[in-house]
């Protein structure tokens, strides 16, 4: 097992026991994390200068969901640059990525290797 890095995904999820279990399984993994409850909390995460290679980004959420973090993110270019693959139980999720313009899409419930294998793609050494 790798030692945790600097954080390199930043998992915006509203559900605790969700977002616990994500963070508990890429610690777990080596991975460095770092979790927001929505899409405003998230914004304000990165606005506070963390840089991660991977955004993992659930879309049903109070306050800023997925869609209005994304469009606030891809309208700011310090933001825009950090890649995105949503996180969803919403279905249709073919045509709502392509709307968001993310990389890619995982269906809840997630499939672990799934997540592990895109996880890596972008965080792996």
């Amino acid at each position: 097992m790798k030692a945790h890095g600097p954080p390199c995904i930043l998992v915006v999820e509203d559900n605790p026991d969700a977002r616990a279990a994500f963070e508990a399984l890429l610690q777990q993994k080596g991975f460095g994390v770092v979790t927001a409850g929505d899409g405003q909390e998230a914004l304000e995460v990165l606005r506070s200068g963390l840089k991660p290679r991977l955004i993992l980004l659930d879309l049903m959420m109070p306050r800023k969901d997925g869609w209005q973090f994304r469009e606030e993110q891809i309208a700011d270019p310090s933001l825009a640059v950090f890649p995105v693959v949503v996180l969803s139980g919403a279905g249709q999720l073919e045509r709502h990525t392509r709307q968001l313009d993310v990389k890619d899409f995982l269906e809840k419930p997630v499939d672990v290797e799934r997540l592990l294998e895109v996880v890596s793609r972008y965080c792996g050494d």
